[in-house]
């Protein structure tokens, strides 16, 4: 007997696949999303995972505004692309200018601002309303691998590149305060939290800790036996997270009388490979857990205190290049070499 089925609404939600028939795919004009029924919801998202699509390249970096309302991501498109967090994930502007692939971005603390480093051999200084470039900070003679920016006090930016040099910047002028000859091309580079310090990972393996005032070498780090790609400072500015081509994650102690091995975690289970993308690494807001970039499409979040992996995630189609944690809800985002940006809820 044939039973004739009932006709679908419009608007109704279509099983995926017939294996596991709990999860369902609900599509926006160009963002998707994809919701398992039974899930427990712990973020205001859309859905558990948001898949958020538009760029011509691979995304090397990704950050949410620190209010958490939008999120920014761009890479070798040299475009910076705006996202809405909520709601379809709309995106909001695309920022045009730089000539050449753009490594690394960040927000201003107040989120007034994006700052960027790109292989046009510029940093630029780019207004989040407008989505207009204010300034193009010209000093480095080559691809700018990294730029970070001082937490509080005067906004100052560091930014480190393969002319083997870290360089500061004072947002109020064009040219560099201060240049630091580093001996080998740096790949990340970060401010401690009062902004007096500078550490730098580059291709020699060593993470360098630099005055600020002397402009010199306080100490090194020593650890990680090869490239550093990522550094981020903790939430409390007590610790420093690195990430290296030797396929370990590691938390260092830079509090200023800690004992000589400050290396106090080491984590494993991502992968670097040929590719050599710089793969950088975050800390979630309350410190408890820590992620990475992985070239082997997984996403990888570790807890902090056990050094157990918390999560592997699936969904890329190439190499986790950058991730970031959201300011006050258990959100993830991940921006990857297919082009492609992942938001997703945790437990």
């Amino acid at each position: 007997m044939v039973v004739e089925k009932r006709k679908a609404d419009e608007s109704a939600l279509v099983p995926v696949n017939k294996k596991s028939r709990n999860e369902v795919v609900a599509s926006s004009s160009k963002n998707k999303a994809v919701t398992p029924t039974t899930t427990v919801r712990t973020s205001n998202l859309f859905a558990p995972i948001m898949l958020l699509e538009g760029h011509e390249g691979e995304i090397f970096t990704i950050e949410f505004h620190p209010e958490g309302q939008y999120l920014a991501s761009s890479g070798f498109d040299r475009k910076i692309f705006l996202w809405s967090v909520y709601g379809e994930c709309e995106n909001l502007s695309v920022m045009t200018g730089h000539t050449g692939a753009v490594m690394e971005h960040h927000f201003s603390p107040d989120g007034g601002h994006i700052f960027t480093a790109s292989t046009d051999h510029t940093l630029g200084l780019w207004d989040v309303i407008t989505g207009q470039r204010i300034k193009k900070f010209k000093g480095h003679t080559t691809f700018v691998n990294t730029v970070q920016g001082t937490r509080r006090g005067p906004h100052t930016l560091v930014s480190g590149g393969d002319d083997s040099t870290v360089r500061m910047w004072d947002i109020r002028k064009r040219n560099n305060v201060t240049s630091i000859n580093s001996t080998y091309q740096v790949t990340a580079c970060t401010f401690n939290d009062t902004g007096e310090q500078i550490f730098s990972g580059g291709i020699d393996n060593d993470i360098k800790v630099w005055d600020v005032r002397k402009n010199e070498i306080l100490y090194t780090m020593r650890g990680h036996t090869d490239t550093v790609t990522g550094l981020s400072l903790s939430p409390d500015g007590s610790y420093l997270l690195s990430n290296a081509m030797d396929n370990t994650l590691r938390i260092w102690d830079i509090r200023p009388y800690a004992p000589q091995e400050r290396c106090v975690k080491i984590f494993s289970g991502h992968q670097h490979n040929f590719e050599k993308n710089l793969l950088r690494c975050a800390w979630s807001a309350d410190g408890s857990k820590v992620s990475a970039g992985s070239a082997d499409r997984f996403m990888y979040i570790w807890d902090t205190t056990t050094r157990r992996i918390l999560y592997k995630l699936p969904g890329h189609n190439g190499s986790v290049n950058d991730i970031d944690f959201h300011s006050n809800e258990p959100i993830i985002v991940s921006g990857s070499s297919d082009k492609q940006i992942y938001l997703g809820e945790i437990e």
